[in-house]
């Protein structure tokens, strides 16, 4: 019997390896890395306002230089000093002054970005394995619903800036409290609508999932953007499709997190029934 193949492995994006230039805390739990340098000529925006890119971020006892040959690295050191791949959105391309924004959610000490990008100084390597993303408003919807928590806040941000100044519709942005809302740029027939869920747990409410099951439905095609943690997007899924009859073309859902998973996990689960949406 001939032995089974392999399952092939994706080849690996090329990395992009920039540099810390400004680091700036915009509320409480929410930092900017403002990142350029040398490797910016390698970076194109795709024209995506969910735009989004697989950082790379080494352990600092680890002493690596990137870009990081994970293949060697693999086979020469002990998992807890290989780098740790994590996935966040870009904010903003602003490639004519050479630099992109990367937005942080910070919980303290807890997981690995976080803290990094709290600490990060001026100079510190920004890796980036890749640049993705698959969204952007149309111009032609006559009106817009974008719902997400802290995760989506940079998407969302960014959909808004890109809307036509006469787009219509309403943001449903769920944070913890009112030091946590930032001042956004959106059309005036936009309603941003921040929503607190106070002392609970990030990803353990139904503040956002009620919040679009309450809304007065407008006439007309809706496009839509909602995104955040697993369970509330699994519960907004059907809602959108059966309950208000969203065009599955005109619908862009997913979850960046899952409550009581390390992005290991969470992106482990997504090929698992109990990650699929």
């Amino acid at each position: 019997m001939a032995a089974p193949e392999r399952p092939q492995q994706r080849p690996q994006r090329p990395q992009v390896v920039l540099e810390v230039i400004e680091c700036i805390r915009l509320t409480p739990h929410l930092v900017r890395i403002v990142a350029g340098g040398p490797g910016i000529s390698a970076v194109e925006d795709n024209g995506s306002t969910d735009a989004y890119t697989k950082m790379l971020f080494a352990p600092a006892e680890a002493g690596l230089t990137p870009p990081y040959d994970i293949e060697r690295l693999r086979e020469e050191l002990p998992i807890e000093l290989l780098p740790s791949t994590r996935t966040y959105s870009i904010r903003r391309f602003d490639l004519d002054a050479g630099q992109i924004w990367i937005d942080f959610v910070t919980h303290g000490d807890e997981g690995i970005a976080g803290p990094w990008a709290a600490s990060a100084q001026p100079g510190d390597p920004v890796v980036l394995g890749g640049i993705g993303g698959g969204y952007a408003p149309d111009p032609d919807a006559d009106w817009h619903l974008l719902a997400g928590d802290e995760s989506a806040i940079p998407a969302i941000a960014s959909a808004l800036e890109a809307m036509p100044a006469d787009a219509m519709g309403v943001a449903l942005l769920e944070v913890q409290n009112a030091s946590e809302q930032l001042e956004l740029v959106a059309p005036a027939g936009i309603e941003v609508r921040w929503l607190h869920r106070g002392d609970s747990e990030a990803g353990t409410t139904d503040l956002l999932v009620d919040a679009v099951r309450g809304l007065d439905w407008r006439d007309g095609r809706v496009q839509v953007f909602a995104h955040g943690e697993r369970g509330a997007m699994k519960q907004l899924r059907p809602h959108l499709t059966g309950e208000r009859g969203v065009d599955r073309t005109q619908l862009s859902l997913s979850a960046y997190w899952a409550h009581g998973r390390r992005e290991d996990a969470f992106q482990a689960e997504k090929r698992e029934a109990i990650g699929q949406i």
